[in-house]
């Protein structure tokens, strides 16, 4: 999974292409528990490009993004939002591919 590097990066990954957006953190245990099944999740379900924001380096884009739980998942298909997994709960390896797969 490759990490956001600028907002800039964001605009134009949103707006072209398949991708999904990880909102995380270092310091979130929830996190950290979901970290060992992403880069299967990652193989999976490859016609999505995944990419890691840090919650904490990107807090206004959180803010924009109403994304106030982490982890937290947004989907885009060119500039459209296909849907989103926000929330502060902890998510198990089948629900992010249930969320995914009914995209």
């Amino acid at each position: 999974m490759k990490n956001l590097e600028s907002i800039q990066q964001f605009e134009e990954l949103k707006n072209n292409g398949k991708h999904i957006f990880l909102f995380s953190a270092d310091w979130c245990p929830d996190c950290r528990i979901i970290e060992p099944d992403l880069p299967e999740i990652e193989k999976n379900f490859n016609q999505f490009s995944f990419f890691y924001i840090d919650r904490d380096e990107f807090l206004d884009l959180c803010i924009e993004l109403n994304v106030y739980g982490i982890p937290s998942f947004l989907a885009y298909e060119d500039g459209n939002e296909l849907g989103r997994f926000v929330s502060k709960d902890r998510k198990t390896k089948e629900e992010i591919e249930r969320f995914i797969e009914n995209l």
